[in-house]
């Protein structure tokens, strides 16, 4: 545990910067650093503990984070005016770090909804999934039709979504877009968090309903439906349409009971967004904590944002539990360089202005915090964007950083809860999946407590440890798998926030 009179906080021994835990101006001295503050500092952000020359690596972590563009000074503000990307090797070390699970005897437990398939829901929706933009308006039509006391009779059922998007036209049939989002679309047309799903479609789409189905080995049934706005004869007949089926699937979805069930049923999608110089430092590591005790209750957590672990690669390819899986993350960072290049940018256009503001400097300080969402068990499966995770423990797929497109990735490959850490506040939601998020600073907290779920700044504060705090958020997801709302899920958020990964020109 920090204790509550230190300034700043060292994270390693060999670091040669140390973190801001309130404003620090000109004057002060560190008497744990024996050295004097230059200029003003504020909160998150990072004061140089040793005289660093111009070029040299700077390190945060232990580890690079950037290189010095001038002669600093101890005690100054180090940022974005003197440390800058530079090219350096990373030793990937396959598997070094490999170590046996320590896995639980009695595992915890949650109240979950089994499917008769035997798969275990966290939430029980019906949802309207569109296959192009054109029928976006009319899958809304449908789902705004139970909204109020429309679902009073069916308590067991926590509501009906409409997932919509835009494209599904104007592309490649055979492209790589395409594929992508028939994949996140079935995903989501098989999540076990959905009772029924209807698929709209406008008739004359590049995204066809039946290539749909084709590609992603889908059935129609009571509880899949499928129908177009052109065959059904426009947007009224076809809301009609709809809102019968939807009635058709309700007496079904809502004859069900929650019962007991092992943590190993939960599949976590892990996300940061609006981060800040706390986040590896707080949130990151709490949810990294509680992530180790899911897996090792035999559980699933996706880790993903390849932009946002960029820099960072090393520290997980050292736990995949063979060379195999941890070539196949560094070749979706080669992936990520040539896909940014041909776009004319660069991996270093993350951190954000809010993500600088919050004291993060480049990708590679930011990437370093962000890998400890993970934790620190065995990698034992990559996957692409929205593929179905069928590994348990601790796995990587390959998404953006930008989190709504990430998170639908996630929940498209099985995810039945999402955690989200944040240091600049956060409204987002993840419809079928429940979203608790962790702020990473308490006056954070004191600001937006109405979206947040825990306050992660305790660390900071000096009253709880990574370890308590990983212990503490581990019995909120049990509450929430439980069928506890998330803040998120109070104030309605999870529709809009359904935005499958777009990478083709628009025809």
């Amino acid at each position: 545990m920090l204790t509550k009179t230190s300034l700043t906080i060292r994270l390693h021994p060999g670091d040669d910067v140390v973190i801001a835990r309130q404003q620090l101006v000109s004057g002060t001295t560190l008497l744990d650093e024996e050295v004097k503050i230059s200029g003003l500092i504020p909160p998150g952000h990072k004061v140089a503990t040793r005289a660093i020359r111009h070029g040299e690596p700077v390190k945060r972590y232990n580890q690079i984070i950037g290189f010095a563009k001038r002669d600093i000074s101890p005690g100054e503000h180090v940022h974005l005016h003197n440390l800058a990307m530079g090219e350096f090797s990373r030793d990937y070390a396959f598997g070094a770090d490999v170590k046996p699970t320590a896995f639980i005897e009695t595992p915890a437990v949650f109240n979950g909804i089994i499917r008769p398939d035997g798969r275990v829901a966290t939430r029980n929706y019906i949802g309207i999934l569109s296959t192009v933009n054109c029928s976006a308006t009319v899958a809304h039509g449908i789902a705004d039709a139970f909204k109020g006391s429309a679902l009073a009779e069916f308590s067991n059922v926590d509501g009906v979504v409409a997932l919509t998007h835009g494209s599904g036209c104007g592309m490649d049939v055979q492209g790589e877009s395409m594929k992508v989002l028939r994949r996140t679309l079935g995903g989501y047309a098989r999540h076990v968090n959905f009772a029924g799903v209807l698929i709209v479609g406008l008739g004359c789409e590049a995204n066809q309903i039946s290539a749909l189905l084709g590609a992603e080995h889908l059935e129609e049934g009571p509880l899949l439906r499928t129908f177009s706005i052109q065959d059904t004869g426009g947007t009224t007949k076809t809301i009609a349409r709809g809102v019968a089926m939807v009635k058709e699937m309700l007496p079904s979805a809502n004859e069900l009971i929650r019962e007991p069930v092992p943590a190993s049923h939960l599949i976590l999608g892990l996300q940061c967004g609006g981060s800040d110089g706390y986040s590896g430092i707080t949130a990151n590591p709490a949810l990294g904590a509680a992530v180790d005790l899911l897996v090792r209750n035999g559980g699933t957590a996706i880790l993903s944002e390849t932009p946002e672990i960029y820099g960072a690669e090393h520290l997980l390819t050292r736990r995949a539990v063979s060379r195999e899986v941890g070539e196949k993350l560094i070749e979706r960072i080669r992936w990520w360089e040539e896909y940014t290049a041909r776009n004319r940018g660069e991996m270093n256009n993350n951190p954000s202005p809010g993500n600088k503001a919050g004291g993060l400097t480049t990708i590679l300080e930011k990437s370093l915090g962000a890998v400890a969402k993970g934790g620190t068990t065995n990698l034992v499966a990559v996957y692409e964007y929205a593929e179905p995770v069928t590994a348990k423990g601790f796995v990587y797929m390959d998404t953006p950083g930008y989190d709504p497109v990430s998170a639908t990735g996630q929940v498209a490959g099985g995810a039945n809860m999402i955690c989200f850490t944040t240091g600049r506040g956060s409204a987002y939601g993840c419809a079928p999946a429940p979203s608790l998020k962790l702020s990473t600073n308490t006056s954070l907290w004191q600001r937006q407590e109405e979206d947040i779920d825990i306050n992660c700044g305790e660390i900071v504060d000096g009253t709880a440890t990574v370890n308590e705090m990983g212990e503490r958020f581990f019995r909120m997801m049990l509450d929430t798998a439980s069928g506890k709302k998330t803040k998120s899920e109070q104030h309605g958020y999870g529709q809009n926030e359904f935005v499958p990964w777009y990478l083709g020109a628009v025809m």
